[in-house]
């Protein structure tokens, strides 16, 4: 059994793969065809950026006294403070977002449970479950691909990296030059009337394969924040509709999802805004641009 790994990933200058990375349950994640050699530090779970407060590795959410392999929502502390957000198999119960666009809160079993690890409200911090290929998506640059088949609902994969502050991702957006990526991701929760709370998760430097992933205005993912063992959650990737084999994996950068309207872009006079090539339908044309951030 393979354990998490923290390591570097570094690419040949001529474009052969040097290196292969094994999860947890030896699935293989395969790096493949890249141009120019670059440097980052490959991690499974976010870590603290300049600004974090909390460290996301630290258990901050109590745990149940289930004894029983799987948790049972009769008898859970978790399930019933919290909910029961996945079937015995891992899928999401609830994969139809509302109409408002705002998703259940996810909250599942953590290090301070007595239940099993196999239970059924363990399933994002297991990790990749599916063989998955970086690959060279040509005007889109790099993308990630699925090597069989996932069912809808299932968990596919993290957009990890480190948790910043918002001073910080505004920071790094203004100093950002013209021909580079943003990979900073903003996640807003309503945690009431009127609190929101929000996360910005940035994997340019420190990232796992979410940091591959493309945008697309009719995506086959979408993104829900998870709460495992921290307060601050984990922005888990799970499948919209049935994906093929080979099928490029897709997600909405804005948080939204294939089934919903595209929305009007605001005004972005004066900005350089990044082509989408999506190739959608309903393509916007741009990236998706969080001026929040940039005001």
């Amino acid at each position: 059994m393979w354990g998490k790994i923290h390591t570097t990933l570094i690419f040949l200058q001529d474009g052969v793969l040097c290196e292969y990375f094994y999860f947890t349950g030896a699935f293989l994640l395969q790096l493949l065809y890249f141009y120019g050699g670059f440097f980052i530090q490959y991690s499974t779970d976010n870590i603290a950026g300049p600004g974090c407060s909390v460290d996301p590795s630290e258990v901050t959410l109590p745990g149940c006294s289930c004894l029983s392999c799987s948790c049972r929502a009769d008898s859970c502390s978790c399930l019933q403070t919290f909910g029961q957000a996945y079937e015995s198999i891992g899928r999401l119960l609830n994969i139809d977002r509302p109409e408002s666009g705002y998703s259940t809160p996810v909250f599942e079993c953590n290090a301070l449970c007595t239940c099993s690890d196999t239970c059924s409200n363990r399933v994002v911090q297991r990790g990749l479950q599916h063989r998955l290929e970086v690959f060279h998506a040509k005007s889109k640059g790099w993308g990630v691909r699925t090597m069989e088949e996932i069912s809808r609902g299932m968990f596919v994969c993290e957009y990890a990296g480190e948790v910043i502050s918002f001073a910080e991702a505004k920071r790094r957006q203004f100093n950002q030059r013209t021909e580079e990526n943003n990979y900073i991701i903003a996640i807003r929760e309503h945690a009431g009337t009127s609190s929101i709370t929000e996360t910005f998760v940035d994997p340019a430097q420190v990232g796992n394969v979410g940091r591959f992933l493309n945008h697309s205005c009719t995506p086959n993912l979408y993104m829900l924040p998870v709460r495992v063992h921290s307060v601050i959650p984990r922005l888990a990737l799970f499948a919209g509709r049935d994906i093929h084999a080979q099928e490029e994996l897709t997600f909405d950068y804005s948080g939204g999802y294939g089934t919903q309207p595209a929305a009007e872009a605001p005004s972005t006079v004066g900005l350089q805004r990044k082509p989408c090539h999506c190739g959608a339908m309903n393509c916007t044309r741009f990236l998706p641009l969080d001026l929040s951030i940039l005001s």
